[in-house]
């Protein structure tokens, strides 16, 4: 049995994690913790920056590296604490869109579930950025828990 939980380093996903180990303990599941690193639109000096349209909605300045380096990092982070905590587990960096790559990446493994924090968002700014949780809950065709 086994269950992936979504990281990225924020309050409510550390919150998901540990929920998620207290799960895997009592059923002696596995965990499969998951970064998705997302493409960035870069704009070169002198470039004209894309509309939103053209930009998918999102427009970021940051170098795919370092983006990879920040996901490995919060990885790193949530397998130490799994393994504290005497669970077995497995971490992957996926790339993407978040909802897409964790969705595909939950159905491909085989999980039983998946674990996600809520952000906590102002339905202003989820409006305009999207719901991982969210998007997951619509998605993905196993059991999602949002914890908030």
């Amino acid at each position: 049995m086994q269950y992936l939980v979504a990281v990225d380093g924020s309050e409510p996903s550390t919150e998901a994690l540990e929920h998620a180990i207290g799960v895997a303990k009592r059923l002696d599941a596995r965990l499969l913790p998951v970064y998705s690193v997302e493409p960035r639109i870069l704009v070169e000096e002198g470039e004209t920056a894309p509309s939103f349209t053209e930009a998918n909605d999102r427009l970021y300045t940051e170098d795919i590296s370092k983006a990879e380096e920040r996901g490995e990092r919060v990885l790193e982070e949530a397998e130490s604490r799994i393994r504290e905590a005497g669970v077995e587990s497995e971490s992957s960096l996926l790339y993407g869109d978040p909802v897409d790559a964790i969705a595909e990446f939950a159905e491909t493994e085989g999980v039983e579930g998946i674990f996600v924090g809520h952000r906590g968002l102002s339905e202003r700014v989820e409006g305009l950025v999207g719901s991982v949780a969210e998007g997951l809950v619509e998605h993905a065709t196993v059991p999602v828990t949002v914890v908030r």
